[in-house]
């Protein structure tokens, strides 16, 4: 019999969706797999649907526990797993049938600690058509010496959020082994980049990786609340967290200085901070956003990495707005993303 293997589901506030994505996981051509929905204090009806859904299912355990947000949740979930590979889907997504087949075959045969494939943004909205995103890695396979020469542009290639590696969890399948050793690394507080210092950090640990190209089973669906954005007044402070755990992870590990990189991550991610106040903020008036602004730009934080950055792979739209913002030409940041936004959702919701 093949290899076990858990899939780990936290849970919450997706009582008309839980449905889908379980009955995605339940279909998988692989059958030896374990579902572990992990209900993390669920104000709705899904504990009741997770223990249902347990009692339906011999493979399926139903865990609760009190609310901790999402890195806790699927932390909780590794914990109860008994297979020796893990994989991670969301709730409010679903798979492909032969998702979980394709990764383990891909593991096995490369003798590998991570396999990863790609994803799909399904939108809510049918009027949008689907977008694929993928990792920006060349070969199928890398070994350990490899996987070091991906190092220098890891986490930045020095172009705008150049990732090389697609971080997010759920388009992966892990050795158990390599999550577990890595669980205290992984700070419940963080909220933005949960699955950015899951990944970093299990990649650092990895002896080989593998890569299935041109492969899209993973399903994560975009809704109308998603898209139009729920503005986050503190979306500055949890990328400045997010870049302090990244910055321990990576001390931590030892292997190589991350730190330019992760500079070059955070100001891409704080110039989307600056386009989130301008763009989302419908409660405040224009003179408090752009007092918000103001602030956002001058924090030490944001100047530092602005004067200090290596990214010298930066389109000129890019370029001119991480200048704005360093020499506090604010009312043009308001404009431009004002006149960016209206255009780019204006055009994307007539492709058909």
């Amino acid at each position: 019999m093949k290899e076990k293997i858990s899939v780990i589901v936290p849970v919450y506030g997706v009582e008309k969706v839980l449905g889908r994505c379980v009955d995605s996981i339940l279909a998988q051509t692989y059958e030896n797999i374990e579902i572990i929905l992990v209900d993390d204090g669920s104000p709705d009806s899904c504990p009741a649907l997770c223990d249902a859904y347990a009692r339906q299912h011999d493979n399926i355990v139903a865990v609760h526990k009190k609310n901790g947000g999402l890195t806790s949740a699927w932390k909780e979930g590794v914990r109860y797993a008994s297979a020796d590979l893990v994989g991670f889907v969301d709730s409010d997504d679903w798979i492909e049938p032969d998702m979980y087949e394709r990764l383990e075959q891909e593991l096995s045969q490369q003798e590998a600690d991570i396999a990863m494939a790609g994803l799909v943004f399904d939108y809510e909205d049918t009027n949008y058509p689907p977008r694929r995103e993928t990792n920006r890695m060349n070969m199928n396979v890398y070994d350990r010496r490899e996987l070091e020469s991906l190092f220098p542009v890891l986490l930045n290639d020095r172009s705008f959020i150049g990732r090389m590696i697609q971080p997010s969890r759920v388009t992966k399948l892990f050795r158990k082994r390599l999550v577990e050793q890595n669980l205290k690394l992984w700070d419940d507080r963080v909220t933005v980049g949960e699955d950015l210092q899951m990944v970093f950090a299990t990649v650092l640990d990895a002896g080989k990786i593998c890569a299935v190209h041109d492969y899209y089973p993973y399903h994560y669906w975009y809704n109308m609340s998603s898209m139009t954005g729920k503005y986050d007044p503190d979306y500055l402070d949890k990328i400045k967290f997010l870049r302090e755990r990244m910055e321990a992870i990576s001390d931590e590990k030892g292997v190589y200085d991350f730190r330019p990189q992760i500079r070059n991550d955070f100001l891409s991610l704080a110039v989307m901070a600056v386009k989130n106040e301008i763009w989302r903020n419908h409660t405040d008036s224009f003179r408090q956003v752009m007092k918000n602004v103001k602030k956002m730009c001058r924090d030490a934080s944001v100047q530092e990495a602005a004067a200090n950055h290596t990214m010298d792979r930066l389109g000129l739209s890019v370029k001119l707005y991480i200048f704005m913002m360093k020499h506090g030409l604010y009312l043009s940041c308001y404009l431009v993303t004002k006149i960016f936004f209206t255009l780019y959702y204006k055009v994307l919701s007539h492709i058909q």
